[in-house]
């Protein structure tokens, strides 16, 4: 005779099936589950859902009401976002085939239950053999300043402005076409010293963004004000006929550090901050320096009281030891590619050995979590000692 449908499966069948496959009732649990593949199990394995594996954390954010969103382009690599971090989206396939079960409790449900042994018929929506894998990345930032870039701020008197056709961007705007979670865009819109003008987020003309810097250090230089101790009203009140109010406390936000003493606002200028775009500017107009002069002519440029060391300069400028003179040149890590592979390609088609320090600041951003830049290294650098010197070069011919 036929066997019957699993659905219609008897206590006695269970048990002799569970004889012929050598297995002992005593060390399982009492409820079984009797499985069937319904009407239309097949259409909707074909591709009506996904199954996405998360960590807890993630899932316990799901559960708490959170939502996730999943970015990019055609032509980009889809990545998953939380509202403070992002993931790679990845297709895992396994062996052994993953069903869908509505209602279906796990062994643990079932033992806090302590159900008495019974028979569960439980039909099948769907079944698939592969699933989506989240695994942690850098948020794709580079975008972001690409985007910004188009349309720089100059300044409200700017012909610019009153052209409509320029690109603005709203954080609506950001959150639909960059590659990263809310927060890490929002603190990318920070280290840029990006500003939101009209509801607009905005990069500041580099030349603009120096002159608010000079007529705030000058207002200093003039008041004998400690650079620990500007205050904010006095600033506006002097500055406001030279330039918009909210210009000026933006400068005083990218350059320094607020803070309320006796009900009254004040900043304290960041020394390194400054001077590091003092250098930028000294920089931007030359193709190379020679570093004795630089040094003299950029300690020259910064504001009275403020000490310049090269130090300040880790991310911006390189300096080239093996030529005589010594040189120094502009060279931005932001500028620099995202990829991993890219960007050691790109250092070393500019320099064939590189030591630790000095290649370091241009890869900090690459590491992940739980990576080092000794790590990095490793995986993608060739080792050598030089002149007693331990020096990195690349692991590919790089023409």
């Amino acid at each position: 005779m036929p066997r019957p449908p699993a659905s219609r499966r008897t206590r006695e069948e269970v048990d002799a099936t569970l004889q012929v496959a050598k297995l002992n009732a005593a060390e399982l649990l009492p409820t079984v589950h009797c499985l069937s593949f319904g009407p239309g199990t097949s259409g909707a394995a074909a591709g009506d859902f996904c199954l996405l594996e998360l960590e807890p954390a993630l899932c316990q954010q799901l559960e708490a009401g959170h939502s996730f969103v999943i970015r990019g382009d055609k032509d980009e690599q889809a990545v998953l976002c939380s509202q403070d971090k992002t993931y790679d989206l990845k297709i895992a396939d396994t062996s052994n085939m993953l069903l869908v079960i509505p209602g279906c409790k796990t062994a643990e449900q079932l033992k806090r239950e302590g159900t008495q042994g019974n028979i569960v018929h439980t039909e099948i929506f769907g079944f698939s053999n592969n699933y989506w894998e989240l695994r942690r990345c850098r948020p794709k930032l580079k975008k972001l300043k690409k985007l910004l870039m188009e349309n720089t701020y100059e300044g409200p008197d700017s012909h610019k402005e009153e052209d409509p056709s320029r690109s603005k961007y709203t954080t609506e705007d950001l959150l639909d076409q960059i590659q990263a979670s809310e927060e890490e865009i929002m603190a990318q819109l920070q280290v840029l010293n990006a500003c939101e003008i009209g509801g607009y987020w905005r990069i500041l003309e580099f030349d603009y963004e120096i002159q608010l810097l000079n007529h705030v250090t000058q207002l200093v230089d003039s008041e004998s004000w400690s650079f620990s101790k500007v205050p904010l009203n006095v600033c506006l009140q002097e500055l406001g006929p030279l330039q918009p109010e909210e210009m000026i406390e933006h400068c005083l936000k990218c350059y320094g550090k607020k803070y309320v003493e006796e009900d009254e606002v004040y900043f304290e200028l960041d020394a390194d901050k400054i001077c590091r775009v003092t250098a930028e500017m000294l920089l931007q107009n030359a193709v190379k320096f020679n570093l004795d002069e630089f040094q003299e002519v950029w300690q020259q440029s910064v504001p009275e009281g403020m000490t310049t060391c090269l130090d300040q300069l880790k991310g911006l400028a390189l300096v080239d030891r093996n030529s005589r003179p010594e040189i120094i040149f502009l060279l931005k890590v932001d500028d620099l590619p995202e990829g991993t592979q890219e960007r050691f390609n790109s250092l070393f088609s500019l320099r064939e050995k590189w030591t630790e320090e000095d290649i370091a600041p241009y890869i900090r951003d690459l590491c992940g979590e739980k990576q080092s830049i000794g790590v990095l290294l490793t995986k993608f650098c060739r080792s050598s000692v030089q002149n007693g010197v331990k020096v990195y070069n690349s692991r590919r011919l790089i023409s």
